[in-house]
């Protein structure tokens, strides 16, 4: 399994995050610069055409671009606080024809970065009857992600494919 990582818009993958993600298979986790890119979307899908991508994870703004590369390879996704409404940032969005069926979507309730309700607003107005949408509003998580319920997630997700 190939698994492409989406990182947010000033950090990293971690080294214990992608262990736990190496469990399922070979991680790509890119090095973006959403500052100067504002075409990352469409680059990131440029990047993989040479490797199936098998799953999509991001988180923030690592989210963001993981909700439209997944639609675009038609590939499930697990995205923490992505940042779908507003971002810091601009990005542009390719036009989009495909939806996956599975988006896992963790949404932090305290989160004071990514708003939870900006997120849920966006899901409501981009409401697509063929995605298999999983919504996990979690009550005391900001926007960090803690390593503990970071694999948690990724477990979740990786039963819902089979694996």
């Amino acid at each position: 399994m190939n698994i492409l990582y989406l990182h947010g818009l000033d950090s990293k993958l971690s080294p214990e995050k992608k262990a736990i993600l190496e469990k399922y298979g070979k991680v790509y986790a890119p090095d973006l610069n959403y500052y100067d890119n504002p075409d990352a979307i469409q680059t990131i899908i440029d990047l993989h055409t040479d490797v199936e991508i098998d799953a999509v994870i991001g988180s923030s703004m690592g989210g963001f671009a993981g909700y439209y590369v997944s639609n675009a390879l038609s590939r499930p996704a697990l995205l923490f606080n992505p940042a779908l409404m507003k971002r810091s940032v601009p990005q542009n969005v390719p036009s989009q024809e495909n939806y996956n069926n599975l988006k896992q979507i963790v949404i932090g309730q305290k989160d004071d970065v990514v708003s939870p309700a900006d997120t849920l607003t966006f899901l409501s107005e981009d409401f697509n009857p063929v995605t298999d949408i999983h919504l996990h509003l979690v009550p005391w998580l900001d926007h960090n992600i803690p390593v503990e319920f970071f694999e948690e997630e990724v477990e979740s997700f990786f039963r819902k494919l089979g694996y």
